[in-house]
Protein backbone atom coordinates (compact mmCIF):
# COMPACT_ATOMS: atom_id res chain seq x y z
CA UNK A 1 0.00 0.00 0.00
CA UNK A 2 1.50 3.08 -0.91
CA UNK A 3 0.84 6.88 0.36
CA UNK A 4 0.93 8.05 -2.97
CA UNK A 5 -2.35 5.73 -3.94
CA UNK A 6 -5.78 7.08 -5.50
CA UNK A 7 -8.54 6.65 -3.05
CA UNK A 8 -12.07 6.49 -3.89
CA UNK A 9 -14.66 7.32 -1.08
CA UNK A 10 -18.09 6.45 -2.22
CA UNK A 11 -20.24 8.73 0.31
CA UNK A 12 -19.99 11.67 2.16
CA UNK A 13 -21.75 10.79 5.51
CA UNK A 14 -19.70 10.32 8.94
CA UNK A 15 -18.31 7.15 7.74
CA UNK A 16 -17.00 8.77 4.59
CA UNK A 17 -15.35 11.96 6.10
CA UNK A 18 -13.66 10.66 8.93
CA UNK A 19 -12.32 7.96 6.99
CA UNK A 20 -11.11 10.76 5.10
CA UNK A 21 -9.94 12.10 7.80
CA UNK A 22 -7.84 9.09 9.26
CA UNK A 23 -6.76 8.81 5.72
CA UNK A 24 -5.01 12.19 5.79
CA UNK A 25 -3.85 11.58 9.54
CA UNK A 26 -1.95 8.52 7.89
CA UNK A 27 -0.84 10.77 5.14
CA UNK A 28 -2.67 9.70 2.29
CA UNK A 29 -3.76 12.95 0.55
CA UNK A 30 -4.46 11.40 -2.64
CA UNK A 31 -8.23 11.16 -2.62
CA UNK A 32 -11.81 11.54 -3.38
CA UNK A 33 -15.05 11.40 -1.93
CA UNK A 34 -18.21 11.85 -3.68
CA UNK A 35 -21.61 12.03 -2.63
CA UNK A 36 -25.02 12.03 -4.50
CA UNK A 37 -26.76 14.57 -2.14
CA UNK A 38 -26.79 18.41 -1.83
CA UNK A 39 -25.40 18.02 1.46
CA UNK A 40 -22.82 16.14 3.75
CA UNK A 41 -23.68 14.39 6.73
CA UNK A 42 -25.66 11.78 5.70
CA UNK A 43 -28.76 10.95 8.43
CA UNK A 44 -27.19 13.34 10.16
CA UNK A 45 -29.59 16.57 9.40
CA UNK A 46 -30.17 19.41 11.27
CA UNK A 47 -32.30 21.50 9.38
CA UNK A 48 -32.69 24.98 9.93
CA UNK A 49 -36.03 26.18 11.32
CA UNK A 50 -37.35 30.07 11.75
CA UNK A 51 -39.07 30.40 14.86
CA UNK A 52 -39.88 33.77 16.58
CA UNK A 53 -37.57 35.66 13.84
CA UNK A 54 -34.74 33.33 15.24
CA UNK A 55 -32.98 30.76 12.87
CA UNK A 56 -32.28 27.59 14.98
CA UNK A 57 -31.04 23.46 14.25
CA UNK A 58 -33.70 20.74 14.67
CA UNK A 59 -32.77 17.49 14.08
CA UNK A 60 -34.28 14.75 12.13
CA UNK A 61 -31.29 11.95 12.52
CA UNK A 62 -28.71 11.34 15.33
CA UNK A 63 -29.49 13.44 18.29
CA UNK A 64 -26.95 13.07 21.15
CA UNK A 65 -23.45 11.17 22.10
CA UNK A 66 -22.05 10.75 25.24
CA UNK A 67 -18.41 10.37 27.08
CA UNK A 68 -17.75 7.04 25.11
CA UNK A 69 -18.22 8.67 21.58
CA UNK A 70 -14.60 8.45 21.35
CA UNK A 71 -14.19 8.86 17.74
CA UNK A 72 -17.21 11.51 17.58
CA UNK A 73 -14.90 13.38 19.88
CA UNK A 74 -12.02 12.97 17.28
CA UNK A 75 -13.34 14.43 14.47
CA UNK A 76 -14.89 17.24 16.28
CA UNK A 77 -11.15 17.80 17.29
CA UNK A 78 -10.24 17.75 13.84
CA UNK A 79 -13.31 19.78 12.73
CA UNK A 80 -13.08 22.28 15.49
CA UNK A 81 -16.77 21.58 16.78
CA UNK A 82 -17.85 21.16 20.00
CA UNK A 83 -20.61 19.59 21.98
CA UNK A 84 -20.53 21.76 24.76
CA UNK A 85 -23.53 24.44 25.21
CA UNK A 86 -25.82 22.15 22.88
CA UNK A 87 -29.74 21.82 24.42
CA UNK A 88 -30.41 19.79 27.72
CA UNK A 89 -32.02 16.21 27.01
CA UNK A 90 -35.26 15.56 29.37
CA UNK A 91 -37.50 13.62 28.90
CA UNK A 92 -40.93 12.20 30.02
CA UNK A 93 -43.52 8.96 29.06
CA UNK A 94 -46.45 8.75 28.12
CA UNK A 95 -48.85 5.30 27.15
CA UNK A 96 -50.65 4.58 23.86
CA UNK A 97 -53.72 6.86 25.49
CA UNK A 98 -51.50 9.79 25.47
CA UNK A 99 -51.81 9.93 29.07
CA UNK A 100 -48.34 10.67 31.34
CA UNK A 101 -46.97 7.95 33.13
CA UNK A 102 -43.88 7.30 35.59
CA UNK A 103 -42.54 3.66 35.35
CA UNK A 104 -39.29 4.72 36.94
CA UNK A 105 -40.15 7.16 39.35
CA UNK A 106 -40.94 4.69 42.78
CA UNK A 107 -42.28 8.54 44.44
CA UNK A 108 -44.98 8.22 42.00
CA UNK A 109 -47.70 6.07 41.39
CA UNK A 110 -46.50 3.67 44.18
CA UNK A 111 -47.74 0.57 44.43
CA UNK A 112 -46.80 -2.56 46.13
CA UNK A 113 -46.12 -4.47 42.58
CA UNK A 114 -44.28 -1.48 41.36
CA UNK A 115 -41.92 -1.14 43.89
CA UNK A 116 -41.35 -5.26 43.63
CA UNK A 117 -40.87 -4.41 40.19
CA UNK A 118 -38.36 -1.80 40.19
CA UNK A 119 -36.11 -3.58 42.89
CA UNK A 120 -36.24 -6.44 40.40
CA UNK A 121 -35.15 -4.10 37.69
CA UNK A 122 -32.11 -3.06 40.05
CA UNK A 123 -30.89 -6.23 40.59
CA UNK A 124 -30.78 -7.35 37.25
CA UNK A 125 -29.38 -4.42 35.55
CA UNK A 126 -26.41 -4.97 38.29
CA UNK A 127 -26.30 -8.58 37.46
CA UNK A 128 -26.23 -7.23 33.72
CA UNK A 129 -23.34 -4.80 33.94
CA UNK A 130 -21.17 -7.80 36.15
CA UNK A 131 -21.97 -11.25 33.63
CA UNK A 132 -20.85 -8.46 30.29
CA UNK A 133 -17.63 -7.61 32.46
CA UNK A 134 -17.00 -11.36 32.87
CA UNK A 135 -19.39 -13.92 31.38
CA UNK A 136 -18.83 -12.37 27.96
CA UNK A 137 -15.47 -10.16 28.59
CA UNK A 138 -14.88 -8.69 24.80
CA UNK A 139 -18.21 -7.83 23.87
CA UNK A 140 -17.29 -3.98 24.19
CA UNK A 141 -15.09 -3.33 21.11
CA UNK A 142 -16.46 -1.84 18.08
CA UNK A 143 -17.24 -4.10 15.08
CA UNK A 144 -18.42 -7.69 15.07
CA UNK A 145 -15.32 -9.82 13.30
CA UNK A 146 -14.82 -13.03 15.18
CA UNK A 147 -17.81 -12.77 17.74
CA UNK A 148 -19.62 -15.66 15.73
CA UNK A 149 -16.46 -18.15 16.35
CA UNK A 150 -16.41 -16.72 20.51
CA UNK A 151 -13.52 -14.21 19.72
CA UNK A 152 -13.07 -10.69 20.01
CA UNK A 153 -10.96 -8.36 17.64
CA UNK A 154 -11.52 -4.63 17.29
CA UNK A 155 -11.10 -1.34 18.98
CA UNK A 156 -11.27 -1.02 22.30
CA UNK A 157 -14.52 0.75 23.82
CA UNK A 158 -12.97 1.17 27.62
CA UNK A 159 -13.43 4.76 28.64
CA UNK A 160 -9.43 4.42 30.21
CA UNK A 161 -8.34 3.46 27.14
CA UNK A 162 -9.92 3.67 24.16
CA UNK A 163 -9.93 2.76 21.17
CA UNK A 164 -6.99 0.65 21.48
CA UNK A 165 -7.00 -2.97 19.70
CA UNK A 166 -8.52 -5.65 21.87
CA UNK A 167 -8.59 -9.77 20.87
CA UNK A 168 -8.92 -12.92 22.37
CA UNK A 169 -11.06 -15.62 22.74
CA UNK A 170 -14.45 -16.13 24.84
CA UNK A 171 -16.89 -18.81 23.71
CA UNK A 172 -19.69 -17.43 25.01
CA UNK A 173 -19.56 -14.41 23.05
CA UNK A 174 -21.61 -16.98 20.32
CA UNK A 175 -24.40 -16.03 22.53
CA UNK A 176 -24.74 -12.25 21.15
CA UNK A 177 -25.97 -14.03 17.94
CA UNK A 178 -29.27 -15.07 19.52
CA UNK A 179 -32.15 -11.95 19.34
CA UNK A 180 -31.60 -10.10 22.21
CA UNK A 181 -35.03 -10.60 24.21
CA UNK A 182 -33.86 -14.67 23.95
CA UNK A 183 -30.40 -13.51 25.21
CA UNK A 184 -31.53 -11.94 27.78
CA UNK A 185 -33.75 -14.98 29.19
CA UNK A 186 -30.65 -16.91 29.00
CA UNK A 187 -29.12 -14.40 31.34
CA UNK A 188 -32.42 -13.73 33.52
CA UNK A 189 -32.08 -10.43 33.17
CA UNK A 190 -35.49 -9.53 30.84
CA UNK A 191 -36.29 -6.75 33.29
CA UNK A 192 -33.64 -4.42 31.35
CA UNK A 193 -35.46 -4.74 28.05
CA UNK A 194 -37.51 -2.19 29.96
CA UNK A 195 -34.72 0.19 29.61
CA UNK A 196 -33.06 -0.82 26.83
CA UNK A 197 -36.15 -0.07 24.44
CA UNK A 198 -35.94 3.91 25.17
CA UNK A 199 -32.82 4.25 23.44
CA UNK A 200 -32.75 1.23 20.86
CA UNK A 201 -36.04 0.83 19.73
CA UNK A 202 -37.73 4.06 19.72
CA UNK A 203 -34.79 5.29 17.72
CA UNK A 204 -35.52 3.10 14.98
CA UNK A 205 -33.06 0.59 15.70
CA UNK A 206 -35.76 -2.48 15.76
CA UNK A 207 -37.63 -4.80 17.97
CA UNK A 208 -35.65 -6.91 20.08
CA UNK A 209 -37.15 -10.20 19.13
CA UNK A 210 -35.29 -10.10 15.58
CA UNK A 211 -32.50 -8.19 16.60
CA UNK A 212 -29.13 -9.45 17.42
CA UNK A 213 -28.06 -9.13 21.10
CA UNK A 214 -24.68 -8.09 19.79
CA UNK A 215 -25.78 -4.68 18.00
CA UNK A 216 -27.96 -3.79 21.15
CA UNK A 217 -24.78 -4.44 23.76
CA UNK A 218 -22.33 -3.16 21.46
CA UNK A 219 -24.27 0.39 20.94
CA UNK A 220 -25.33 0.24 24.61
CA UNK A 221 -22.71 -1.04 26.28
CA UNK A 222 -23.01 -0.82 29.75
CA UNK A 223 -21.04 2.20 30.07
CA UNK A 224 -22.83 4.20 27.58
CA UNK A 225 -26.56 2.53 28.71
CA UNK A 226 -25.78 4.33 32.08
CA UNK A 227 -25.03 7.52 30.61
CA UNK A 228 -27.78 7.80 28.81
CA UNK A 229 -30.24 6.44 31.70
CA UNK A 230 -28.82 9.42 33.39
CA UNK A 231 -28.91 11.51 30.67
CA UNK A 232 -25.40 12.55 30.79
CA UNK A 233 -25.38 13.55 27.10
CA UNK A 234 -23.66 15.73 24.42
CA UNK A 235 -25.78 17.57 21.95
CA UNK A 236 -24.28 20.23 19.41
CA UNK A 237 -26.25 23.45 19.06
CA UNK A 238 -25.76 23.49 15.64
CA UNK A 239 -26.98 20.07 15.05
CA UNK A 240 -24.76 17.02 14.55
CA UNK A 241 -24.72 17.63 11.31
CA UNK A 242 -22.38 20.71 11.94
CA UNK A 243 -19.51 18.00 12.75
CA UNK A 244 -19.28 16.58 9.46
CA UNK A 245 -19.88 19.69 7.67
CA UNK A 246 -17.13 21.41 9.61
CA UNK A 247 -15.01 18.90 8.94
CA UNK A 248 -15.41 18.48 5.41
CA UNK A 249 -14.04 21.95 5.04
CA UNK A 250 -11.09 21.16 7.08
CA UNK A 251 -10.34 18.38 4.92
CA UNK A 252 -7.19 18.75 2.23
CA UNK A 253 -10.42 17.57 -0.16
CA UNK A 254 -13.65 18.54 0.55
CA UNK A 255 -16.45 16.09 -1.02
CA UNK A 256 -17.95 16.89 -3.92
CA UNK A 257 -21.66 17.01 -3.27
CA UNK A 258 -24.89 16.50 -6.19
CA UNK A 259 -21.97 13.97 -7.95
CA UNK A 260 -23.48 10.34 -8.20
CA UNK A 261 -21.31 7.52 -8.64
CA UNK A 262 -23.15 5.21 -11.56
CA UNK A 263 -20.94 2.72 -12.19
CA UNK A 264 -17.78 0.98 -10.62
CA UNK A 265 -15.43 -1.03 -12.77
CA UNK A 266 -12.48 -3.65 -11.30
CA UNK A 267 -10.99 -4.99 -13.91
CA UNK A 268 -7.49 -7.22 -12.87
CA UNK A 269 -4.11 -5.53 -12.75
CA UNK A 270 -5.58 -2.10 -13.95
CA UNK A 271 -6.86 0.86 -12.44
CA UNK A 272 -10.47 0.72 -11.18
CA UNK A 273 -12.73 2.87 -12.69
CA UNK A 274 -15.19 4.82 -11.30
CA UNK A 275 -18.09 6.79 -13.38
CA UNK A 276 -19.63 9.84 -12.16
CA UNK A 277 -22.22 12.04 -12.68
CA UNK A 278 -23.09 15.54 -11.35
CA UNK A 279 -24.01 18.75 -13.18
CA UNK A 280 -21.50 19.03 -16.13
CA UNK A 281 -21.83 15.41 -17.32
CA UNK A 282 -21.16 11.75 -16.84
CA UNK A 283 -17.18 10.92 -16.43
CA UNK A 284 -14.94 8.38 -15.89
CA UNK A 285 -12.09 8.86 -12.75
CA UNK A 286 -9.61 6.36 -12.31
CA UNK A 287 -8.07 4.90 -9.13
CA UNK A 288 -6.14 2.71 -7.23
CA UNK A 289 -7.97 2.08 -4.08
CA UNK A 290 -12.03 2.03 -3.44
CA UNK A 291 -13.73 2.83 0.25
CA UNK A 292 -17.39 2.31 -0.19
CA UNK A 293 -19.23 3.61 3.02
CA UNK A 294 -22.72 3.55 1.05
CA UNK A 295 -25.11 1.01 1.75
CA UNK A 296 -23.54 -2.08 0.83
CA UNK A 297 -26.56 -3.59 -0.96
CA UNK A 298 -26.86 -0.87 -2.58
CA UNK A 299 -23.11 -0.93 -4.38
CA UNK A 300 -23.81 -4.23 -5.93
CA UNK A 301 -26.50 -2.23 -8.36
CA UNK A 302 -24.04 0.22 -9.83
CA UNK A 303 -20.81 -2.29 -9.51
CA UNK A 304 -18.83 -5.22 -11.43
CA UNK A 305 -20.32 -6.98 -7.80
CA UNK A 306 -18.99 -10.23 -7.72
CA UNK A 307 -21.33 -13.32 -6.74
CA UNK A 308 -19.91 -13.22 -3.10
CA UNK A 309 -20.53 -9.41 -2.74
CA UNK A 310 -24.15 -10.15 -4.56
CA UNK A 311 -24.82 -12.99 -2.27
CA UNK A 312 -23.35 -11.39 1.00
CA UNK A 313 -24.64 -8.06 0.86
CA UNK A 314 -28.41 -9.15 -0.38
CA UNK A 315 -28.54 -10.69 3.16
CA UNK A 316 -29.11 -7.05 5.14
CA UNK A 317 -31.53 -5.83 6.36
CA UNK A 318 -32.46 -2.57 7.24
CA UNK A 319 -35.21 -0.36 9.38
CA UNK A 320 -37.54 1.78 7.28
CA UNK A 321 -37.58 4.43 9.95
CA UNK A 322 -40.50 7.33 9.20
CA UNK A 323 -40.14 10.96 11.08
CA UNK A 324 -41.00 14.19 10.98
CA UNK A 325 -41.00 17.76 12.07
CA UNK A 326 -44.06 19.13 13.50
CA UNK A 327 -45.41 22.39 14.62
CA UNK A 328 -48.35 23.03 16.65
CA UNK A 329 -51.14 26.02 17.60
CA UNK A 330 -48.86 28.97 19.23
CA UNK A 331 -48.53 27.42 22.91
CA UNK A 332 -49.77 24.62 22.97
CA UNK A 333 -47.38 21.85 22.03
CA UNK A 334 -45.14 19.66 24.06
CA UNK A 335 -42.56 21.34 26.76
CA UNK A 336 -40.06 18.22 26.95
CA UNK A 337 -39.24 15.06 24.83
CA UNK A 338 -41.65 12.30 24.99
CA UNK A 339 -40.99 8.26 24.94
CA UNK A 340 -44.29 6.40 24.28
CA UNK A 341 -43.38 3.04 25.23
CA UNK A 342 -46.91 1.10 24.45
CA UNK A 343 -45.77 2.10 20.76
CA UNK A 344 -42.50 0.18 20.67
CA UNK A 345 -43.57 -3.23 20.12
CA UNK A 346 -43.94 -4.92 16.62
CA UNK A 347 -47.64 -4.94 17.15
CA UNK A 348 -48.37 -0.88 17.06
CA UNK A 349 -46.01 -0.65 13.77
CA UNK A 350 -46.56 2.86 12.47
CA UNK A 351 -47.22 4.05 15.81
CA UNK A 352 -45.21 7.50 16.91
CA UNK A 353 -42.54 5.67 19.37
CA UNK A 354 -40.71 8.79 21.01
CA UNK A 355 -41.16 12.89 20.20
CA UNK A 356 -37.89 14.74 20.58
CA UNK A 357 -38.61 18.32 21.97
CA UNK A 358 -34.77 20.55 20.84
CA UNK A 359 -35.21 23.88 22.60
CA UNK A 360 -36.01 24.20 26.24
CA UNK A 361 -36.59 27.91 26.02
CA UNK A 362 -38.98 27.70 23.55
CA UNK A 363 -41.47 25.50 25.19
CA UNK A 364 -44.80 24.85 23.79
CA UNK A 365 -43.38 26.33 20.72
CA UNK A 366 -41.12 24.79 19.74
CA UNK A 367 -41.06 22.47 16.96
CA UNK A 368 -40.73 18.55 17.07
CA UNK A 369 -39.50 15.32 15.64
CA UNK A 370 -41.77 12.66 15.86
CA UNK A 371 -40.15 8.97 14.87
CA UNK A 372 -41.85 5.46 14.16
CA UNK A 373 -40.91 2.38 12.99
CA UNK A 374 -42.89 0.46 10.04
CA UNK A 375 -41.32 -2.68 9.59
CA UNK A 376 -40.69 -5.84 11.93
CA UNK A 377 -39.34 -9.15 10.56
CA UNK A 378 -41.85 -11.15 9.47
CA UNK A 379 -44.90 -8.70 9.74
CA UNK A 380 -46.37 -6.62 6.59
CA UNK A 381 -44.91 -3.41 6.74
CA UNK A 382 -46.98 -0.46 7.94
CA UNK A 383 -47.91 1.51 4.43
CA UNK A 384 -46.26 5.32 5.03
CA UNK A 385 -49.59 7.08 4.39
CA UNK A 386 -50.74 4.92 7.36
CA UNK A 387 -48.15 5.50 9.43
CA UNK A 388 -47.80 9.46 9.16
CA UNK A 389 -51.68 9.63 9.82
CA UNK A 390 -51.14 7.39 13.03
CA UNK A 391 -48.33 9.53 14.21
CA UNK A 392 -50.25 13.02 14.18
CA UNK A 393 -53.15 10.76 15.65
CA UNK A 394 -50.64 9.73 18.20
CA UNK A 395 -49.61 13.12 18.76
CA UNK A 396 -53.03 14.41 19.14
CA UNK A 397 -53.39 12.05 21.74
CA UNK A 398 -50.86 13.65 24.08
CA UNK A 399 -52.85 16.96 23.79
CA UNK A 400 -50.37 18.60 21.03
CA UNK A 401 -53.07 18.48 17.45
CA UNK A 402 -50.30 18.69 14.52
CA UNK A 403 -50.66 21.81 12.83
CA UNK A 404 -48.28 21.76 9.83
CA UNK A 405 -45.60 18.85 9.05
CA UNK A 406 -42.29 21.12 8.12
CA UNK A 407 -40.12 17.93 6.56
CA UNK A 408 -40.56 14.75 6.66
CA UNK A 409 -38.58 11.42 5.71
CA UNK A 410 -38.13 7.71 6.01
CA UNK A 411 -34.26 6.88 6.28
CA UNK A 412 -32.14 3.56 5.13
CA UNK A 413 -31.70 2.91 8.94
CA UNK A 414 -29.73 0.95 10.49
CA UNK A 415 -28.38 -1.78 8.22
CA UNK A 416 -27.72 -5.25 10.05
CA UNK A 417 -28.10 -9.13 9.09
CA UNK A 418 -30.65 -11.76 10.90
CA UNK A 419 -29.67 -13.59 13.94
CA UNK A 420 -29.09 -16.99 11.80
CA UNK A 421 -26.88 -15.10 9.27
CA UNK A 422 -25.07 -13.64 12.13
CA UNK A 423 -24.30 -16.80 13.72
CA UNK A 424 -23.13 -18.07 10.26
CA UNK A 425 -20.33 -15.97 10.74
CA UNK A 426 -21.68 -13.21 8.26
CA UNK A 427 -19.27 -10.42 9.45
CA UNK A 428 -16.16 -13.11 9.37
CA UNK A 429 -17.16 -13.78 5.73
CA UNK A 430 -17.49 -9.99 5.52
CA UNK A 431 -13.86 -9.21 6.64
CA UNK A 432 -12.11 -11.76 4.86
CA UNK A 433 -13.63 -9.71 1.65
CA UNK A 434 -11.67 -6.59 2.72
CA UNK A 435 -9.13 -5.64 0.00
CA UNK A 436 -10.25 -7.51 -2.83
CA UNK A 437 -10.04 -6.15 -5.95
CA UNK A 438 -8.53 -3.24 -4.27
CA UNK A 439 -12.01 -2.64 -2.38
CA UNK A 440 -12.43 -1.73 1.49
CA UNK A 441 -16.05 -1.79 2.85
CA UNK A 442 -16.80 0.57 6.13
CA UNK A 443 -20.03 2.49 7.11
CA UNK A 444 -23.11 1.42 9.26
CA UNK A 445 -23.26 -1.77 9.00
CA UNK A 446 -19.33 -2.80 9.85
CA UNK A 447 -20.09 -2.20 13.04
CA UNK A 448 -23.86 -0.05 13.96
CA UNK A 449 -25.73 2.44 12.89
CA UNK A 450 -24.80 5.28 15.10
CA UNK A 451 -22.14 7.90 14.05
CA UNK A 452 -19.78 6.84 16.73
CA UNK A 453 -19.79 3.56 15.79
CA UNK A 454 -19.78 4.20 11.94
CA UNK A 455 -16.84 6.48 12.83
CA UNK A 456 -15.39 4.12 14.61
CA UNK A 457 -15.26 1.54 11.35
CA UNK A 458 -13.66 4.24 9.32
CA UNK A 459 -11.14 4.13 11.88
CA UNK A 460 -10.56 0.78 12.43
CA UNK A 461 -10.81 -0.01 8.45
CA UNK A 462 -7.94 2.68 7.40
CA UNK A 463 -6.13 1.51 10.62
CA UNK A 464 -5.64 -1.61 9.53
CA UNK A 465 -5.61 -1.83 6.05
CA UNK A 466 -4.07 1.56 4.69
Amino acid sequence: MSREDRVCIIGGGPAGISAAMYLEKKGYENYEIYERLNKIGGKCYSPKIKVFGEDRTYETGAIMGAKTYFAVHEVEEFAGVTHEGGPNMRRMYRDKTGKEIFPFDIKKDITPKKVRDLLKLKRQMKKLVQIMNTKYKGYDCYGHVGVAKGEYNGLSKEVERPLHRIKGTNPNLKDLALPFDQFCRLNGVEEVMKIWIGPYTSFGYGYFDEIPAAYVMKYLDTTTAIEFINMRLWTWKDGTQSIYEAANKKLKHPAHLCTEVVKVERPENAPIRVTIRDEAGERVEEFDKLLVTTPLDHFVKFADAREEETELFGKIIHEKYVDFIATFEEDEGPTISGYIFDNMTPDRLGHAMVYYHRWEDLEENCPCTVYALRNHMGSPDAAYEYTIKTMEKDMKKCGFPVKERLYEQESYYCPHVSPDDYADGWYDKLDAMQGKQNTFYAGEILSFGDMEDTCASSRDIVGRFF
